[in-house]
């Protein structure tokens, strides 16, 4: 790996959102007409009134955006344009004797806030109880059309494009000859498209998912089931399983994939309407043993959303799934594995996939007997108990430990 030939040249970039986008946010929010909704005391029909207009009322009057903002711009942060396009990344060198360049790509509905935990404990282990010979050189972008890097200028983004951008990010930009990937939901289709097309450049991937490029490629593209039905002798648990796995997933591909203009019209002109969608996420996607507004302070789920909604970038976020049908995935070539780098993967049992799987031994088997084991030169897979579908974030403990230990066999 080379030394960051044109780092010297990168402006560093703070996040300063104008009093005026704030003033107008608290107007709107201060205007929210509520919705009655009956008879959802326990959010049967999906985010109730009940719990979320408390949260618009401190978002209008009590949340301080810029206490969040200053410590959004606590870690060395830049902004680049990249074959026309915004990209917003966190840059923190380590601190060790031969730090492994890591891009980190976080999925949809995350910025790049969800991936600062793991700033601290990568770059310098020894302070984290670590050894610095773990160090990594840690690169935390927000999604080219998500949060910070936007606004983007072309509608045809998607994972496999957006895979391209960051590889010139990691070589072109910040001169690394050879780097690692890290990804998880969205952001791990991302790091198996680099780690398809560009094997040559990367020493080593890790992963909160095990997602290969080409997903979305079914004829039910819209359909997370692919039509599938739960099978007539399932048990009890891998009934009830399904279902969840149905009622936490299905909705947001379906109606991103069918309908995301007439989605994002209303989401983005109403906070209240975009926070109920982002929020419903979170809430239904994170540890189903954990206790979510402990785990989710209100401070950081505002956070995450005004970064949404000031950039406009609900929009372009959501637009990310329908493009991965329009501008379909192809291989490079028809090596196998179809993602060849060395691969490691944490895996979490608070989240939703795979149903009917509440140990970690079952975890870990399911990976290793199921449909996506054979597309990765798997070396590392961990499981933990603790944490959902938001590993960065839920679990940052566990997937800097997974990540050091997959790297020491790369080093």
């Amino acid at each position: 790996m080379s030394n960051n030939i044109k780092f010297s040249a990168l402006e560093p970039y703070k996040i300063d959102v104008s009093h005026e986008a704030l003033d107008d946010l608290k107007d709107r929010l201060k205007k929210t007409r509520f919705f009655d909704d009956l008879d959802n005391e326990e959010e049967y029909y999906g985010i109730s009134t009940a719990y979320l207009k408390p949260l618009v009322e401190y978002w209008a009057d009590g949340f301080d955006w810029r206490a969040q903002e200053k410590r959004l711009n606590t870690h060395d942060q830049y902004k680049v344009e990249i074959d026309g396009t915004p990209v917003h990344f966190y840059y923190v060198r380590g601190k060790g004797p031969s730090p492994v360049p890591l891009a980190i790509h976080s999925g949809w509905p995350w910025s790049s806030g969800f991936s600062l935990p793991l700033i601290g404990p990568l770059t310098d282990p020894a302070a984290h109880g670590g050894d610095p010979a773990d160090s990594f050189d840690v690169v935390i972008p927000d999604l080219p059309g998500f949060a910070w890097s936007t606004p983007v200028g072309r509608g045809d983004l998607n994972y496999w494009k957006i895979a391209d951008i960051m590889h010139k990010l990691m070589t072109e930009v910040l001169g690394y000859e050879k780097y690692a990937a890290a990804g998880s939901d969205y952001g791990a289709l991302v790091t198996s498209a680099l780690g398809h097309k560009y094997a040559d450049s990367i020493i080593g991937l890790h992963y909160g998912h095990d997602m290969p490029p080409g997903q979305f490629a079914n004829e039910r593209f819209w359909d997370l089931t692919d039509g599938a039905k739960i099978p007539e002798d399932a048990t009890p648990e891998l009934r009830a399983g399904l279902e969840n796995l149905v009622s936490t997933y299905v909705s947001h591909v379906a109606v991103h994939m069918l309908d995301a203009s007439t989605l994002t019209h209303g989401l983005n002109d109403s906070p209240i309407g975009m926070l109920a969608w982002l929020l419903r996420r979170w809430k239904k996607w994170s540890d189903k043993r954990g206790d979510f507004d402990e785990n989710f302070p209100r401070d950081f789920i505002l956070t995450e959303a005004t970064a949404f909604w000031v950039n406009q970038a609900i929009g372009s976020s959501i637009r990310m799934y329908r493009n991965a049908v329009r501008y379909p995935w192809v291989p490079s070539h028809d090596r196998r594995p179809v993602v060849e780098p060395p691969t490691g993967f944490t895996f979490l049992l608070g989240d939703a996939y795979p149903p009917g799987v509440d140990t970690v031994e079952a975890r870990i088997a399911a990976f290793e007997n199921g449909p996506t084991r054979s597309s990765f030169n798997v070396i590392n897979v961990n499981a933990h108990m603790k944490g959902g579908h938001f590993v960065h974030y839920e679990n940052p403990e566990a997937f800097t430990d997974d990540v050091r230990e997959t790297f020491r066999k790369l080093r």
